[in-house]
């Protein structure tokens, strides 16, 4: 390996948000540097179960964009089915 093109990796320390401490090697800052997270897996929402994104499949897009036909789908029609048989008997 060439001299002096590599960035140095040392041992550095990271304070999660609990408080909870561990010992990795990086090569941000300086040896025995402690980095202190705002966020980390334990505490942000994505991780956590706390955002909810939007469904964005194929089907969701279609019943979006025609929703405004009022077409029942398959399981809707089921049900309409039941009810039908019930009134009729």
């Amino acid at each position: 390996m060439k001299e002096g093109i590599h960035p140095d990796y040392h041992p550095i320390t990271i304070v999660m948000t609990d408080g909870t401490r561990y010992e990795t090697r990086s090569t941000w800052g300086k040896a025995g540097d402690v980095l202190q997270l705002d966020v980390d897996p334990k505490t942000h929402p994505a991780w956590v179960g706390g955002v909810n994104f939007r469904k964005t499949g194929q089907m969701e897009k279609f019943n979006n964009k025609f929703s405004f036909l009022g077409a029942q789908g398959p399981k809707d029609a089921k049900k309409e089915e039941k009810k039908e048989d019930k009134k009729g008997a």
